[in-house]
């Protein structure tokens, strides 16, 4: 009969992938991953939106009266005019919102006061030609940035401190540390793609961080509860150790968590590629990069960090570091007593010159006594085999 192939025995739970049993290399991956996220987080920073780092932000139609304008020319004009009234103002690339007629640019500034904002806008109208009420401006402070992410900060203190209790009580607390290790390990490299690609921390993008949490972690309970099942009674007898029951699990569980996470990938990839990249949605932008590789980098660590943490963590407790000795024994002395059949049944001091027992395809046991033959020639009664009878 011919073997599944993979695909089938990934949906059967028999692919017998070793992934806790190599987490160490897991861990090396995660560690070398966080401390390139961590240093571009330190080195580079994020780009903050407006409505954190504040300033004044410049809407420019990108057709007007026939005349269309590029990205670059809406922000080399937006640049123009703020240097007028602000010679050392840095101003951030022009971002393009919609598609068509109906598109327009937003070019962000430092903060300009409300004089050096009409006298910014009276440059720009008379450079680019355009009607004064197609062009604004809007001025954000700093301040509503920091109400919003301290409201952030405290609506993840609350969620975490839930989410904790909710572990423990549901499953045991060493569960619930192997679930926040990957929970903090997937903000940290959503965070530094984030600085690395350089996109602006918005509001959407803190929305963005507390709906990947929840994603997370659910994940994470699915594997957790199998893990559960598969090592209830474990230490009674079982012939796996702790680290191999956990394996089956994740192996049971890996197709569920692969097609969950395609199907949450798959609508969040079109709000990114297709409404942010294809239509120039740019306020679905900062949303859906966070979301796509927030919810991507939650699969995965599910899979390869939570379970192997589990693992490290419960091999450490006393009951299941026992537990293991006693299964690895058993299979050492197993294979101590396998044996080839030869050295079986061979006497220790047999040669090659013994003779040969007497019945083909038997054994003699050592020691044994030889067996005589038999004659069996002229049976027939004749006068040489046979004493002949007294009369």
């Amino acid at each position: 009969m011919a073997r599944p192939g993979l695909a089938t025995r990934l949906y059967q739970g028999e692919a017998n992938i070793n992934i806790v049993g190599r987490r160490k290399t897991w861990f090396a991956i995660a560690i070398a991953i966080v401390v390139i996220s961590l240093g571009s987080i330190l080195i580079r920073g994020f780009e903050l939106g407006i409505e954190f780092a504040g300033g004044t932000e410049f809407t420019v139609p990108a057709t007007s009266n026939g005349q269309t304008l590029t990205q670059e020319q809406a922000g080399d004009a937006v640049a123009k005019a703020v240097h007028s009234v602000e010679p050392d103002a840095q101003i951030a690339a022009a971002q393009q919102v919609g598609t068509g007629a109906d598109s327009f640019f937003r070019v962000r500034t430092p903060a300009l006061t409300t004089a050096e904002t009409e006298e910014a806008k009276t440059a720009l109208v008379e450079d680019l030609g355009v009607p004064a009420d197609q062009i604004s401006d809007n001025q954000v402070s700093a301040a509503w940035g920091g109400a919003v992410t301290e409201k952030a900060v405290l609506g993840l203190v609350v969620f975490l401190i839930l989410v904790c209790a909710y572990l423990i009580i549901r499953f045991e607390y060493r569960m619930a540390i192997a679930a926040l290790a990957s929970l903090l390990l997937d903000l940290v490299l959503t965070a530094g793609v984030y600085s690395l690609v350089g996109f602006e921390v918005t509001p959407s993008t803190v929305i963005g961080f507390l709906t990947i949490m929840g994603y997370s972690l659910y994940d994470v309970v699915v594997v957790f509860d199998k893990v559960q099942e598969n090592t209830r009674g474990l230490t009674a007898g079982s012939s796996r150790t702790y680290a191999e029951a956990t394996n089956l699990a994740v192996n049971q569980t890996l197709m569920r968590s692969l097609n969950t996470g395609l199907v949450a990938l798959l609508p969040v990839g079109g709000l990114l590629f297709i409404g942010a990249g294809l239509f120039g949605a740019g306020t679905l932008k900062d949303l859906g990069l966070v979301l796509f590789v927030g919810m991507g980098f939650g699969v995965i660590s599910s899979i390869v960090f939570a379970a192997p943490v589990l693992s490290a963590l419960k091999d450490r407790e006393p009951k299941i570091k026992a537990h293991n000795a006693r299964v690895l024994a058993r299979r050492a002395s197993r294979s101590d007593d396998v044996a080839p059949r030869a050295e079986r049944t061979r006497p220790a001091n047999a040669t090659d010159s013994d003779e040969v027992p007497a019945f083909a395809g038997t054994t003699p046991r050592p020691g044994a006594r030889p067996v005589a033959k038999r004659n069996t020639t002229n049976r027939g009664g004749g006068a040489g085999n046979r004493p002949g009878k007294r009369r």
